[in-house]
């Protein structure tokens, strides 16, 4: 299959526009419509991007037999029904973050998708920025070590959203760019959420997120919609080096530290101080890999049409959505509890193959 591939998005309120601009950019697709049940936020979106067609009927959309995706950019409480109606109609979907509402929605979307042999995809766009393919490269290739900890702060004086409280908005991004760097994934067995309502808003506006990986690993998460300062910010700690990316510096996103804590060996000398003879402090090089320009939405929507062109799963697929859905819902649980840790429900082999 080499002809472009037809595409409808469906939502044109904050993340649509995004979405519609990248599709008609791409050479690897045809924008054919634009949905939403607002015809004339629709067609200003429609007119920015070339004045392609727009529709108010999502039934209209999905009985065209010449369009072969569908882009979903609506609230989370609409994804299961939109998407579950695309596949239905033998679309391929993408689906923006957080992935459905509800884990068992969202383990129907998955495995309906799989039988109906569709490629059904996370929009986790963050996982396709030249930094975060840059920082998974980079711990594939064993240049950190082992991992120690993963500390991920995103704060800034934010939109408070109508749906969904600060985790749902804002700790899907940074779930899902852990489950694509470290080489297990989101494996975390518990997760302790913390969160609170300043502004009796009826939902946590800031947020704290702990979730023990193996093999004693750590990952911290904080975010925050009423921060006056905006922090786009990980830092990941490993055995040989440790890495910082500051998503908000364009002139070094990734920094390579070559400091750390050695454990040694059980010293055989006398001390009074046993952790002072095991410990010892490595004072190494910094360095910045050189990292290109190019805006994540194209790489997410190549990957999407190279799913489709391969026949495979997509590198951000149902399963990482699954993933991170797991997380959130685990993190609602733990909330709900006073912040006690609650148990994530891994995904079972039928709902991962």
């Amino acid at each position: 299959m080499t002809e472009r591939l037809s595409v409808a998005v469906v939502g044109a309120g904050y993340w649509g526009p995004n979405l519609a601009r990248n599709y008609a950019a791409s050479p690897e697709w045809d924008l054919a419509v634009i949905c939403d049940l607002d015809e004339a936020r629709a067609r200003q979106v429609a007119d920015r991007v070339g004045g392609v067609p727009v529709s108010t009927s999502l039934e209209e959309v999905l009985a065209d037999p010449s369009i072969d995706a569908v882009a979903v950019a609506t609230p989370a409480r609409t994804h299961h029904p939109i998407v579950m109606a695309a596949l239905a109609a033998g679309k391929h979907v993408t689906v923006e973050k957080p992935f459905a509402d509800e884990r068992a929605r969202g383990i129907e979307m998955v495995e309906t998708a799989r039988e109906n042999g569709l490629v059904l995809m996370a929009d986790h766009t963050y996982c396709y920025t030249p930094a975060v393919l840059k920082i998974r490269e980079l711990i594939a290739a064993g240049e950190l070590g082992d991992i120690l900890f993963v500390d991920s702060v995103r704060i800034n004086l934010g939109l408070i959203q109508p749906d969904v409280d600060v985790f749902w908005d804002l700790a899907p991004h940074d779930l899902s760019i852990i489950d694509f760097i470290l080489p297990n994934g989101l494996d975390a067995a518990t997760v302790t959420a913390q969160g609170a309502d300043p502004l009796a808003t009826g939902k946590s506006c800031i947020g704290y997120l702990t979730l023990p990986l193996a093999d004693g690993a750590i990952a911290h998460i904080h975010v925050n919609w009423l921060s006056p300062t905006k922090i786009r910010q990980m830092v990941i700690g490993g055995t040989r080096r440790t890495l910082v990316w500051d998503d908000l510096n364009p002139q070094q996103r990734v920094s390579v530290y070559d400091r750390g804590v050695d454990l040694l060996e059980q010293s055989k000398a006398t001390t009074s101080d046993a952790r002072a003879a095991n410990i010892s402090y490595r004072l190494g090089d910094t360095w910045a890999p050189a990292l290109p320009e190019r805006e994540a939405l194209s790489g997410m929507t190549a990957e999407f049409a190279a799913a489709i062109r391969e026949h495979r799963p997509a590198r951000t697929d149902g399963a990482s959505g699954l993933r991170v859905l797991s997380i959130l819902e685990a993190a609602s649980c733990s909330l709900a509890t006073g912040g006690a840790p609650h148990p994530v429900q891994t995904s079972t082999e039928m709902e991962l193959a």
